[in-house]
């Protein structure tokens, strides 16, 4: 991942793929798509509920996005940083995700476990299709980024695949000040963790 992480963020990064994986693997195959937009529902799911991204990972605006480009890379072949965690096979024209250890509980919370059980409840029987789908919703994050840029017509034309434009998920949280304070603080915590790794 080009994005300098902790051995906490990955380790949980690669725990919540395996959660997902055990919870969703009786319903369907989970594809690389399944995980990109279930990690990215949990984080939209948290910022609007508690204020906190659930993983702090960066999200752009890509065609079938929102997409994690380091995620998104990492599951696109070896997997590198995840490696200890999740088996990648081809099938068709599909990348499928499978867990190579049991579900580790050691980087979450009680609240954290219960909003993972809720995503898997809510989205086990979902297609790829579906979650791109809910992913670009006409008020979700995604949608309302790219309207914002002029980027809606463009993506949905092929006229392009991928953006470097960030979705600010602070946007979800924008009427509600305890929540962006608790917002703000964070990123603000994420920033100075990374510049003292740098």
């Amino acid at each position: 991942m080009a994005d300098s992480y902790t051995k906490n963020q990955i380790d949980k990064l690669g725990n919540a793929i395996i959660f997902l994986c055990e919870k969703l693997l009786p319903y369907t195959q989970i594809s690389k798509t399944h995980i990109l937009k279930l990690v990215f529902i949990l984080e939209e799911i948290s910022v609007k509920r508690f204020g906190i991204p659930f993983f702090g990972l960066r999200f752009d605006v890509w065609k079938l996005g929102p997409v994690s480009k380091d995620l998104y890379i990492d599951l696109s072949g070896e997997p590198n940083l995840l490696s200890a965690f999740i088996d990648i096979s081809n099938n068709a024209d599909r990348s499928i995700i499978s867990p190579k250890l049991p579900f580790s509980d050691d980087e979450f919370n009680d609240i954290e476990i219960q909003l993972m059980e809720d995503i898997a409840e809510r989205f086990k029987y979902c297609t790829a299709t579906e979650l791109i789908n809910f992913t670009h919703r006409k008020d979700s994050p995604w949608f309302v980024t790219a309207q914002r840029h002029g980027l809606v017509e463009i993506l949905e034309a092929g006229e392009t695949n991928a953006t470097n434009i960030e979705i600010d998920l602070s946007e979800l949280i924008k009427e509600d000040e305890a929540k962006l304070a608790i917002y703000r603080s964070h990123q603000e915590f994420l920033k100075q963790t990374k510049s003292l790794k740098s």
